[in-house]
């Protein structure tokens, strides 16, 4: 089956078209897709609940609110930043520390959203004794920590994991979407995983915001954990299902109608996600986003 066609209208007018790949898995089994599940990309932000996973093992002093904001993207509004300060005063580390560079106005690292996920990277430091400088490299201990549970989560040699730098900094890996999916399916079976998925689920609005569509989708469907990645990738898993999907272009904003459309043939409902609405820069609704 081809890949799944979002299009955008304009007062009824179609303004573009976004092909989204999609792969469901279970038991380690594709058991539905649209598109190419075999389709190779960078998981970027879909990465962090994993790259939560040495915090979760590491310390048991990290409570639910940190391990959500270590998971996040977040849009830096004051109940997420407080999270952040509050992971870097328990980790401990400065604000000065973090190696994500500077975001937000005005700029400051704590304003970039990866900083919760460096801000876990850095308690991650204290916890182990390593050295905190250059943490966001490939060769230091961080980052191979991160190599090898993406390797673990995935069920592949850490050899064939393809590797680059995230926007942020730090690495990031590249896998198909069907080994994503896969690693998602069975994310709750790695050890202490299971307390980072219980803290996306207490806290969907820090891991990205309410209008997002991972934090949308946790909320419609109980019990499943969800992240977006850079360049139109979603990564979901519940009821013992792994799902990617990623859109061709790039374009996050064909993600949630996707979604929607994907998860029907799951047999889950995603509610509202079906439409977006199209907004100009005054906030009045000028089309839709929407499946076809």
């Amino acid at each position: 089956m081809g890949p799944l066609s979002v299009i955008v209208r304009r007062a009824g007018v179609v303004e573009a078209r976004h092909r989204v790949h999609a792969v469901a898995v279970e038991n380690g089994s594709v058991i539905e897709s649209a598109g190419d599940p075999g389709l190779v990309c960078f998981m970027r932000s879909s990465s962090k609940p994993l790259q939560a996973i040495p915090l979760a093992r590491a310390r048991s002093d990290v409570d639910t609110r940190d391990l959500a904001i270590a998971s996040a993207s977040h849009l830096a509004d004051p109940d997420q930043l407080a999270a952040v300060r509050a992971l870097l005063a328990k980790a401990p580390a400065e604000e000065s520390e973090l190696e994500c560079g500077p975001a937000g106005t005005p700029a400051r690292r704590l304003n970039h959203n990866c900083s919760g996920k460096h801000a876990g990277m850095l308690a991650l430091c204290r916890a182990r004794g390593w050295r905190s400088e250059g943490y966001r490299l490939e060769g230091h201990r961080v980052q191979r920590e991160m190599h090898a549970v993406h390797a673990e989560a995935a069920e592949l040699d850490a050899d064939e994991l393809g590797t680059g730098v995230d926007g942020c900094g730090v690495v990031t890996f590249a896998l198909p979407l069907e080994r994503m999916a896969f690693a998602f399916a069975r994310f709750e079976q790695l050890e202490g995983a299971s307390r980072v998925a219980d803290a996306m689920r207490a806290h969907p609005d820090l891991v990205r915001g309410p209008a997002a569509t991972d934090t949308r989708l946790m909320k419609a469907l109980p019990g499943w954990i969800a992240k977006g990645g850079a360049e139109g990738l979603l990564c979901a898993a519940g009821d013992g299902i792994g799902v990617a999907l990623k859109a061709e272009d790039g374009s996050g904003r064909a993600l949630g109608p996707a979604a929607h459309e994907f998860f029907s043939r799951l047999g889950r409902d995603l509610g509202d996600l079906a439409e977006l609405p199209l907004e100009n820069s005054r906030g009045d609704r000028v089309g839709e986003i929407a499946g076809n």
